[in-house]
């Protein structure tokens, strides 16, 4: 059996070392890929290091990985070997339980993340179940699409859930990895858009990636300006805000949906949310379906993330690179693994 070669970690922040491991025989329902590219995502950083307290060393992370079908179990379908696929945040699921059944296994303790008791993508290659590979369309440029399948499908998914009109005015908080992306989306959606961030000097950056309108989110004179205006507003920041003052921006029966991981806990004035009839929500990565519907939406609309590249043979520089807050807007890794030898 021929062994698996990536980078993992060993411990909470440590850095990512040369790692094999013998994956044993391919399961009948799995699908084995020769990973091309894989994205960097502040996900890998929370299981290096264990900042939700779920991570099982030693790990591979990785989880937007986008490679060639090199071997399918008997149980495989639809698919061929020599394909390029893509892999998200989930790698396996039961496949028989009411929320897999009802498209829904990505919400359920069922579903096995691709980076959390399972080696992931930093690698040269990496299994998952077949249902959750998703072909890449011919037309998407492969050596940025990966953050797509975490990332962009995070950003994605509010508008397809909540209904999203392309007559409607919808609001991206933060501009940066996951938020670039969702100004891009709904601007394609044909949605007016208006992106909120704390960095002044981003004004036409945030225009170039799709916003209509830049408000500051310290200025609260911009703020009230946009008051009662908007019907969506997502979240894609992990930092505290100003709860109060986003609702404000929310016409009746407005969502304010948050998809950035947001550890503290968020105070909601009830009163708001009643004489408004809002509502907050979050949601995390999405069903394979809708991935694959992403992936053919950003296909037609020519969607790509802003990514920076970096040999996966260099994947602490990348991290480090990240972690520094250096990042533009996202990260591809490029495996090398010839280069180990």
């Amino acid at each position: 059996m021929t062994e698996i070669r990536g980078w993992a970690t060993h411990g909470p922040g440590q850095k990512l070392e040369p790692f094999s491991y013998n994956p044993g025989p391919l399961g009948s329902e799995e699908i084995e890929i020769a990973v091309e590219y894989c994205g960097l995502c502040h996900s890998d950083l929370s299981i290096i290091n264990n900042d939700c307290a779920i991570s099982e060393y030693p790990v591979i992370p990785g989880h937007e990985a986008i490679g060639k079908i090199v071997a399918m179990g008997e149980q495989g379908k639809g698919l061929k070997i020599g394909q390029r696929v893509g892999v998200g945040w989930n790698a396996d699921s039961c496949m028989h339980c009411h929320g897999c059944m009802t498209g829904n296994s990505n919400l359920f303790t069922v579903a096995l993340p691709t980076i959390t008791g399972h080696h992931g993508c930093f690698a040269d290659r990496v299994r998952f179940h077949w249902i959750l590979a998703i072909p890449l369309p011919d037309t998407l440029d492969i050596a940025s699409a990966g953050p797509l399948l975490c990332g962009g499908i995070t950003v994605f998914s509010p508008l397809v859930t909540f209904g999203v009109k392309p007559t409607d005015r919808v609001g991206i908080v933060g501009i940066s990895g996951l938020g670039h992306m969702g100004l891009k989306f709904a601007n394609a959606w044909g949605c007016e858009v208006t992106a909120f961030t704390s960095h002044e000097s981003k004004p036409d950056e945030a225009k170039g990636f799709g916003a209509h309108h830049v408000v500051s989110n310290s200025d609260s004179g911009g703020m009230q300006k946009i008051a009662s205006s908007l019907d969506m507003l997502i979240v894609t920041v992990n930092t505290p805000l100003d709860w109060t003052e986003l609702l404000k921006t929310l016409k009746p029966n407005g969502h304010l949906h948050v998809v950035g991981t947001v550890l503290e806990p968020m105070p909601i004035p009830a009163i708001d949310l009643t004489f408004g009839q809002k509502s907050v929500s979050g949601s995390p990565t999405c069903d394979s379906t809708t991935i694959a519907t992403m992936l053919d939406f950003a296909a037609r609309h020519n969607i790509v993330p802003q990514v920076e590249h970096f040999p996966m043979s260099k994947v602490n520089d990348a991290i480090e690179h990240l972690s520094a807050g250096n990042a533009r807007c996202r990260i591809v890794l490029d495996a090398d693994f010839g280069r180990l030898n």
